[in-house]
Order: structure tokens, then sequence, then C-alpha cells
């Protein structure tokens, strides 16, 4: 059975206590850049104090009130080291040098930072799964369904279901064919009322496909 959706910590430990290195990120982030949500999780062996402080660690160069925004879908599992490095990353290449002169004066930073044209949102779709150490490039579009494996350096758009892996990432293979994929879509069990979600947990989690694509 689901726990609270609107649960901060989400597992709870043999002698009760909550364990604080798993966290729902839509209830723990207050960042006006960061959508997330319901379910997605971060796990992490290194818990903050405050769980606010998840938005610096995953996305360190997303700024508040930046020009591009980090949308997470619902269901979402982000493992350990995960990191989303977003356009506040980037450096002007079109001079003699990338060195980026302008931030190092107070008067000339925010011309810098806005001086960067319009770029895509970085976007993960419904229920993936991104591995232990996987990083996701600027403007990286994941499809539902996907999942990263460890250390996999991601960039451009990922098909739904497609496994990942590498650096620079490759789609090794689609996790269902082409068929299934459109009936999973369609489906969108992500979206379904909680009550129906439990009732047939078992199905979504498990292997017969043709169970769950009857329901």
């Amino acid at each position: 059975m689901l726990p609270d959706p609107d649960a901060l910590f989400p597992v709870t430990l043999p002698d009760g206590t909550p364990w604080p290195g798993t966290v729902f990120l839509r209830n723990a982030l207050t960042h006006s850049n960061i959508e997330v949500g319901d379910y997605t999780y971060f796990s992490t062996f290194d818990p903050l104090p405050d769980p606010s402080g998840y938005a610096a660690r995953l996305a360190p160069y997303l700024f508040e009130g930046a020009k591009d925004r980090l949308r997470i879908g619902k269901f979402c599992q982000i493992a350990h080291g995960t990191r989303f490095i977003t356009h506040g990353a980037n450096h002007a290449m079109d001079g003699a040098s990338t060195f980026p002169f302008p931030i190092f004066n107070a008067d000339t930073i925010g011309r810098y930072r806005d001086s960067f044209v319009q770029k895509r949102d970085t976007v993960v779709g419904h229920d993936c799964w991104l591995g232990d150490g996987c990083t996701l490039l600027p403007g990286a579009h994941l499809g539902n369904g996907v999942i990263l494996g460890a250390g996999a350096v991601v960039g451009g758009d990922v098909p739904d279901y497609a496994v990942v892996v590498g650096n620079p990432g490759q789609v090794i293979k689609l996790r269902f064919e082409e068929d299934v994929v459109e009936r999973l879509l369609t489906l969108a069990w992500w979206d379904w009322p909680l009550d129906k979600i439990n009732a047939h947990h078992e199905a979504i989690a498990g292997a017969d496909i043709p169970t769950l694509l009857a329901l």
C-alpha cells in the first residue's frame, strides 16, 4: 500500500522511526524552478538536516528565477548521486575565452546570467528510475518509464520505456515492444486514483503486462 503522498519521509523502519534517507521531493523542495509529481522520491546515503537543501544537491546550477525549469513526473525513483546539470552551468562560448569574467563583478554578474538565450526545460517523465550517480545534461527530456543505468550521462531526448547506459548515454533497448509501450502510455496508471493504484499495485509492479493492460 502506498504511504500518504504528503509524507516527507515515506519509509518507516521496523522500530517505527521514519528513515530520513528517502524523501518525497514534492514535500521537501521549495525551489520555484523545480516541479515534482506525487510519490517521486530521492534516496541518499547522506541525509541533510533540512530536506529543502536537496534542491541544491540535485540541481546545483538551477537558480531561483532562472529561465529554465526542472520538471519531474510522478512515481520517479532517483538514486543517490543523481545530478541535473541545468543551463545555469553554461559559459559563453562565442569569445576568445570561456572564462566568466563578469561573475566576479557585482555590477555585471546579472547581465551575464541574463545574456544566455532561453533554453528548454529539463524534463523527466513519469515512473522513471534514475540510477546511482547518473547525470542529466541541460535540456534533457526523458519519456515515461525510462531507466538510466548507474553513472549514465544523458542529454537530448530519450524515448518512453528506454533503457540508457554509459557516457555518453546510449539507448540499449526498449523495455517492451512498441505496441505495448503505446498501450501503457494510454493506460497512464500514474494518473489513476490512489485507491485504484493500491488495488492493482501487484499488476503494476509485476511482469504480467497483459493483466495490467486489461484493467
